[in-house]
C-alpha cells in the first residue's frame, strides 16, 4: 500500500434496511466540514469500529477519538445484517458449520468475548431489550437430509459440552407456527439484535462519552505525513498518529489486502406489519429466529416490537468483485424472496413484503481475518467472514487494544491468524466465486 492513496471508490448498498426504516428518522447528521487533529481515527462506524472506538475511550480515555462513516450510522452493511450475534462455530463454507474442536473451541471463546464486550455496552447505554434479546436460536431444518446435518451438528456441540436441544417437527410448529420444518436445534447463546436500533444506539452512547461521530463523511483519500495520517472527506480531513480501518470488504478500496478480499452480497425482504388476526392465524411465538441446516438456506426471523408484528426472510448470495449490484439483481431475488415466504407460511398469502435489501459481507478464502498493523500506525478490523456481529466486535475491540496498549490475551490469537489467501485474476475469481454459490444454493434444494 503507498503512503498516499485515492479512495478507489465508495460503498453503495441495495435497497432500503427495513431495519433502519422501523425506527424514528435520526436527527442531521455532523458531518466533516473541517479539518481536525486527532489523537486518534476510527474509519467505519460498524460493529468494528464501535467497539474499536469504545475500547479506545476505555483505554485512552483523555484523547481525543474521532470516528468517521461514509453513510449514517444504521444504514451500512450493519445495519443490513440479519441480526444474529452468534457464540458457536458457524463457518458458512462449511456444510454443518463445524470445523475441527479445538479451533471451535476457541472460536466459542473469542464469540463470547465479544457478545461480554457488547453486552456491557448495552447496560452502559441503557439500550431496550429490543435492540440486544439473549433470546437463543434455532438451526432449523426442512428435509430428512437436513436434519440429519442438525444431527451431526449436535453430535458436534456434545462433544465440545455446549449446551443445545434438538427440537422435532411439533416443536418447530409451536414456536413458528408452520408446518414447514421437520426438526432443528436450539442453541441458548445467540444473542438477537435489532441491527440498525443496536448501532445507532451504540454510537449515540459513544458520542455522549465524548467519541466526535461524523456521518456522511466517505474518507476519499488517505494519506502519510510524517508520523500522521491525514484522512480526507469531500469537506474536511482528519489527521492522527494512529488510525484503525474498520471497513470489512471495503477494505480492498483503500489498496489493502488487493485480490484477497472476497465480496459477497446477501439479501433481505421484511413483511409489512401483520394484522392481529394475521397474528392469531400464524400462531407460534412472538419472536424468534432461526438459521437453516444448510448454509446456502433460508434465514428466518419473526419479530415483535418497533414496527409490530413481522417475519424476515434472507437468503441467496452473490459474489460481486465491484461491490455493487443492479436492479435486476434484486428483482429476481425478491421473487425468490416471495416463493421462500409462501412455502413456509401458506396461512398468510395476503402478507406482501413492504421493505426489501442486500447487504454486504466480507469472506478470505482461507477463513482468516485481515487484522494487524499494516503499515506504522494503520490498523486494520477487517473480513469477519460472515460472522459480522460477533467476529466485527472482536475484531475492533482487539485492534483497538493492539494499537492502545492494551494486554488483552486474544490479541495474540488474531495475529496468529496466517495471512488471507490470494485469489485468482478477475474474471476467473468472479466465474468460479458465483457458480460455486450457485452449486451450493441447488444443494441446499428445499431448505432455500
Amino acid at each position: 500500500m503507498d503512503n498516499a492513496i485515492k479512495v478507489k471508490r465508495l460503498p453503495r448498498d441495495p435497497g432500503l434496511s427495513g431495519w433502519n426504516a422501523l425506527l424514528e428518522a435520526p436527527p442531521p447528521p455532523r458531518v466533516c466540514e473541517e479539518n481536525i487533529t486527532a489523537d486518534w481515527l476510527v474509519i467505519g462506524a460498524g460493529f468494528a469500529g464501535l467497539a474499536a472506538a469504545r475500547r479506545l475511550s476505555q483505554l485512552r480515555a483523555s484523547e481525543r477519538i474521532v470516528l468517521l462513516d461514509a453513510v449514517r450510522v444504521g444504514t451500512g452493511p450493519a445495519g443490513r445484517n440479519a441480526g444474529f450475534m452468534i457464540d458457536l462455530p458457524h463457518d458458512i463454507s462449511a456444510e454443518g458449520y463445524a470445523g475441527g474442536l479445538e479451533k471451535d473451541q476457541r472460536q466459542i471463546a473469542m464469540n463470547r468475548a465479544a457478545i461480554g464486550f457488547a453486552r456491557e455496552a448495552v447496560e452502559e447505554h441503557g439500550l431496550p431489550r429490543e435492540a440486544f434479546d439473549p433470546a437463543g436460536k434455532i438451526n432449523a431444518a426442512t428435509t430428512e437430509q437436513g436434519q440429519r446435518q442438525n444431527e451431526s451438528f449436535a453430535a458436534h456441540l456434545g462433544r465440545l459440552g455446549e449446551d443445545h436441544r434438538l427440537l422435532d417437527a411439533d416443536a418447530m410448529r409451536n414456536i413458528t407456527g408452520s408446518e414447514f420444518f421437520c426438526g432443528g436445534i436450539f442453541a441458548p447463546g445467540t444473542v438477537m439484535i435489532q441491527p440498525a436500533l443496536f448501532v445507532r444506539g451504540m454510537a449515540d452512547g459513544l458520542v455522549r462519552g465524548g467519541v466526535e461521530l461524523f456521518e456522511e463523511s466517505p474518507v476519499t483519500g488517505l494519506e502519510r505525513l510524517g508520523p500522521d495520517w491525514r484522512a480526507t472527506t469531500p469537506q474536511g480531513s482528519v489527521t492522527a498518529p494512529r488510525v484503525v480501518l474498520t471497513v470489512n470488504g471495503h477494505a480492498n478500496s483503500f489498496g489493502l489486502f488487493e485480490r484477497r478480499l472476497m465480496h459477497i452480497f446477501t439479501y433481505a425482504s421484511l413483511t409489512r406489519a401483520l394484522s392481529d388476526s394475521e397474528v392469531r392465524t400464524l400462531g407460534g411465538e412472538p419472536r424468534w429466529g432461526a438459521t437453516p441446516s444448510h448454509a446456502q438456506g433460508t434465514t428466518v426471523r419473526r419479530i415483535s416490537g418497533t414496527g409490530g408484528d413481522r417475519i424476515l426472510i434472507r437468503n441467496r448470495f452473490t459474489y460481486d468483485a465491484s461491490m455493487e449490484v443492479g436492479q435486476r439483481r434484486m428483482a429476481t431475488v425478491a421473487r425468490g424472496h416471495d416463493r421462500s415466504f409462501a412455502a413456509r407460511f401458506p396461512m398468510l398469502a395476503d402478507v406482501t413484503m413492504e421493505h426489501r435489501w442486500g447487504g454486504r459481507l466480507c469472506l478470505s478464502r482461507n477463513g482468516v481475518p485481515a487484522f494487524g498493523e499494516q503499515k506504522p500506525g494503520l490498523f486494520s478490523a477487517c473480513c469477519q467472514n460472515g460472522v459480522g456481529i460477533a467476529k466485527g466486535t472482536l475484531s475492533g475491540m482487539l485492534a483497538a487494544e493492539l494499537a492502545g496498549g492494551g494486554n488483552h490475551p486474544m490479541v495474540a490469537d488474531m495475529l496468529a491468524f496466517e495471512e488471507p489467501e490470494r485469489l485468482p485474476a478477475e474474471p476467473f475469481a468472479s466465474l468460479g466465486a458465483n457458480a460455486y454459490l450457485r452449486w451450493k444454493t441447488w444443494r441446499a434444494g428445499v431448505e432455500f
